[in-house]
């Protein structure tokens, strides 16, 4: 049986200026991820727990911590009873389905019961040309710790994230003395990849799974991208790329020698979350992005809990009472 989980908790909250909605601490102070492949996931009377059968027909069991867990990654060869599955999604634990090793990302299931108001935010935004290519400026200048010129463009500054890239990657080949490279994803012909390669593949799918149950735990669509289009995990990939060039590229060069470089790549990355207290840091740059005036201002909207209707003068109004001017109309 193959189980990996993250060993400890975040628990010093990062001191964050973002309104109190939606700040989701549940989500912020989880446990990162956990992959599982060649398992049976099955719900029993105690709970959520691995379970893989032995040549005597028992089973080992390992319970999982399903209430702190921010996304469970189901690999190959895994499978998942109903009542499981319905735990999982009462405690808002994202389930991701992803390939061997973690290195590809098929589909991710829904938290129910959130509130739409940052999924509002970023659909009005993704809408509009001059607040989207705002944010995908805002992504870039997080990304890289540096401006751009007034007036860019989108395709001026794709070119910008090119060479920056490019740069990063002889860099680090120069560093670590790997002659030649190219970044290659061939999920076909993976065990022909080099150690770097396959660490960057793994560590990055791994990544995409955190930042997807970010995204679906904030009640946003993966799907609406601002730079990445086409896809519905564009927005995934977009807000995956703001840790790259930080946590999961360099680490992966640095495994260029690794026997068992995907499996590595995913313990470093668990620890960058503990280290750097990544989720909640996923979580405020979302909210920046969508909504860079709350950092100033700390208000928060409507109260979350509560389904309002939409009005295109008045904005929300209450939900739950009759509207007419004569109620027994």
């Amino acid at each position: 049986m193959s189980l990996l989980v993250s060993t400890s908790f975040s628990s010093a909250r990062r001191a964050l200026s973002a309104p109190t909605l939606a700040m989701l601490p549940r989500i912020a102070d989880s446990l990162s991820f956990l992959y599982l492949e060649n398992v049976r996931v099955v719900q029993d009377d105690t709970g959520v727990c691995a379970q893989v059968a032995k040549t005597d027909g028992s089973a080992d069991r390992v319970y999982l911590p399903v209430a702190s867990l921010a996304c469970v990654l189901l690999g190959t060869g895994t499978s998942a009873t109903n009542p499981a599955m319905a735990t999982m999604a009462r405690h808002g634990t994202t389930v991701v389905w992803t390939g061997s090793g973690a290195v590809r990302m098929y589909s991710a299931s829904q938290p129910s019961e959130l509130t739409t108001d940052w999924l509002e935010r970023q659909a009005r935004a993704w809408a509009d040309d001059t607040a989207r290519l705002a944010i995908a400026v805002r992504m870039y200048e997080m990304r890289f710790g540096a401006g751009v010129p007034e007036g860019i463009t989108l395709q001026q500054l794709r070119g910008l994230e090119g060479q920056r890239m490019k740069l990063m990657y002889q860099m680090l080949a120069d560093k670590h003395r790997i002659r030649g490279f190219k970044r290659n994803y061939n999920p076909e012909n993976w065990d022909q990849q080099n150690p770097v390669n396959q660490a960057l593949s793994a560590a990055n799918t791994a990544l995409y799974g955190v930042v997807h149950a970010a995204i679906l735990a904030l009640g946003c669509s993966p799907a609406l991208g601002f730079v990445h289009s086409g896809k519905q995990h564009a927005f995934v990939y977009d807000i995956a790329d703001l840790y790259k060039a930080k946590h999961t590229i360099p680490m992966a060069f640095s495994l260029n020698k690794s026997g068992n470089p995907d499996r590595e790549a995913r313990r470093n990355l668990r620890e960058d979350f503990r280290l750097y207290r990544l989720m909640p840091a996923i979580i405020h740059d979302i909210q920046r992005l969508l909504a860079p005036e709350l950092d100033e201002t700390g208000e928060e909207t409507q109260n979350p809990e509560l389904v309002h209707l939409w009005d295109p003068d008045l904005g929300p109004v209450d939900a739950g009472i009759n509207h007419a001017l004569d109620p027994g109309w």
